[in-house]
């Protein structure tokens, strides 16, 4: 069964959930003009609350795939991401440098997480 989970303007959804896999959108900072840290903390906070939405949680988050608009903001986003992961159950993940929709944002992160059991 597929279900979408935050269905936005009827062009995209948040998430979809299919065969036990939690497959996430990029989510973006909701203050772009907050530095990369607190961009970060913000995009980790809403990949929480999807995750919960879909039934699963960051333990469960199988890759995670991080886009900087300046890859000399990696130090910060792994500031806030060091203190968001559990360090018993990190992802796979990759991080590159890449242009982004708002030229405000400076990090997008997209996750895939398996439903928790």
């Amino acid at each position: 069964m597929l279900r979408r989970i935050d269905i936005e303007n009827g062009r995209l959804c948040n998430a979809v959930v299919h065969g036990g896999v939690v497959h996430c959108a990029g989510q973006v900072p909701e203050d772009p003009d907050a530095d990369a840290t607190a961009q970060t903390a913000s995009v980790l906070a809403q990949i929480d609350a999807l995750l919960a939405k879909a039934g699963s949680d960051k333990r469960h988050i199988l890759s995670a795939f991080v886009v900087l608009a300046d890859i000399r903001d990696a130090p910060a986003m792994n500031a806030a991401w060091d203190a968001w992961v559990d360090p018993a159950h990190p992802p796979a993940r990759a991080t590159i440098e890449g242009r982004l929709v708002d030229p405000r944002w400076k990090v997008e992160i997209i996750v895939t997480a398996a439903v928790a059991a």
